[in-house]
């Protein structure tokens, strides 16, 4: 009996954790559609308004701008008070956000309502991936992984019924009633949102993870050499990834085979959707899976070989690609090998600054995202002066190759280095703050009450 009473705070501890790891990959599934869904809306609405769908898609990129680049400061937030406020905010302001889209008449209103947008779906996502990784410090690769996932394959089960009503009721109708159906679920589900109790920590983290005990704040990350070298190989990779991933279409076009028809399960569907299908899929279920292997043989280790896998994948399509076989294997492979870099990212932030300030500090990481987006115009670039996908394929596996190498020899013995000497001074400080609360009482000093 004793026992049991004993074991009662772990359970009600575990059945929580698990709790907010749900809670917060719903979240994400929901969220995704302001950026997933977005497609189906530019032709319908360039259509009814008469906009160019060049100006349309304008207010995409500012979207992602704002999303990407105001995760750190709403991540601040969350750190000080708490994943709820943030949610609850988000989900505001996403009804908010389609509710103007429902009615707007002009394109400055388009783009103003692509700024509320951006900072709703910056407060659910940055606060989701934050709150996964203060409530699984042993497993932070996993849940950040889970949680990423998410934010693609939550998106596939509701962009086919916003499709729907696009088609049944025009876009107009279709954006009031999901600025009610996604803004509304959101806010439900950030009620039962929490953070973990202050001193939480791993207790069975593999020996291949280097974990700090120290935490540091986002000023003080933003002042260590390591970091930037973090950031300068994750936009590395993630703009390869971007630029080899924004053309699988048009090389599918180029190569003549986008229109073949594939028999699936008795169903006909053309090679370029049925690719797309796949890739989206792999793109979601390689975040918790490279999660978890990083989590079992060290952060570096895994990207090393994630990223050798992206080069192989990318020298693949080059050489395969033409044929039906050969494109429907390495093309989800990239997607697959490259999908997993923000559940890695983020895990090895908490690893290596601590868990205090995850979540802001995970955000300042998660920039690299909308630094690489502005890199993409760059493969366009290459193809028209070259005339050939093969050599921005060539390059963008070039990039996966250098970013592996570098992660093993460069950023691990960095990091090791940094965190041994982070613990070092930690436990200096304790030990030096515990002598001193030992220090007797001579009676020059007066008790504290």
């Amino acid at each position: 009996m004793k026992q049991a009473k004993h074991d009662e705070p772990a359970t009600a501890h575990s059945r929580t954790r698990w709790l907010q790891l749900v809670i917060g990959i719903l979240c994400m599934g929901l969220v995704a559609n302001l950026q997933y869904s977005w497609t189906l809306f530019v032709r319908p609405m360039h259509d009814t308004m008469g906009w160019p769908e060049s100006s349309i898609q304008l207010a995409f990129s500012i979207f992602i701008i704002v999303e990407t680049w105001l995760v750190p400061v709403e991540g601040m937030l969350v750190d000080r008070f708490g994943p709820r406020p943030l949610v609850a905010g988000g989900a505001v302001l996403i009804f908010i956000a389609w509710t103007m889209n429902s009615t707007v008449h002009s394109l400055p209103m388009l783009y103003a309502a692509a700024v509320v947008s951006g900072l709703g779906a910056g407060c659910v996502y940055g606060t989701c991936v934050g709150n996964a990784l203060k409530w699984f410090p042993e497993k932070r690769g996993f849940a950040s992984g889970l949680t990423a996932a998410g934010f693609g394959v939550g998106a596939a089960l509701t962009v086919i019924p916003i499709a729907n009503a696009i088609k049944a009721n025009g876009y107009q109708n279709a954006f009031s009633t999901f600025a009610m159906v996604l803004g509304g679920a959101i806010l439900v589900l950030s009620l039962f949102m929490v953070r973990p109790a202050t001193g939480l920590r791993a207790k069975a983290v593999s020996r291949k993870v280097i974990e700090t005990r120290h935490n540091f704040t986002t000023g003080q990350m933003l002042r260590t050499p390591v970091f930037w070298v973090m950031y300068l190989i994750f936009t590395a990779i993630c703009a390869g990834g971007l630029i080899a991933t924004a053309q699988i279409g048009p090389i599918a076009r180029d190569f003549g085979i986008a229109k073949m028809p594939i028999v699936v399960l008795g169903t006909v569907l053309p090679l370029l959707t049925l690719t797309l299908s796949i890739d989206n899929l792999v793109n979601g279920l390689t975040r918790p899976l490279c999660g978890f292997i990083s989590d079992k043989f060290g952060r570096e280790n895994t990207m090393s070989i994630v990223f050798l896998g992206e080069g192989a994948a990318l020298i693949g399509l080059v050489q395969f690609g033409q044929s039906p076989v050969g494109f429907l294997i390495f093309a989800p492979l990239i997607f697959l090998f490259w999908g997993e870099i923000y559940a890695i990212s983020s895990a090895l932030v908490g690893d290596t600054f601590g868990n205090k300030h995850v979540t802001a500090n995970a955000g300042a990481l998660y920039t690299t995202k909308g630094t690489a987006a502005l890199l993409v115009p760059l493969g366009s670039l290459i193809k028209e002066t070259t005339g050939s996908w093969s050599t921005v394929f060539i390059v963008c596996a070039a990039i996966s190759v250098i970013t592996a190498l570098a992660s093993k020899t460069v950023l691990g013995p960095m990091r090791r280095s940094f965190v041994e000497m982070s613990n070092r001074e930690a436990l200096a400080e304790a030990a030096l703050a515990s002598n001193h609360h030992d220090v007797p009482n001579t009676g020059t000093q007066k008790p504290v009450a």
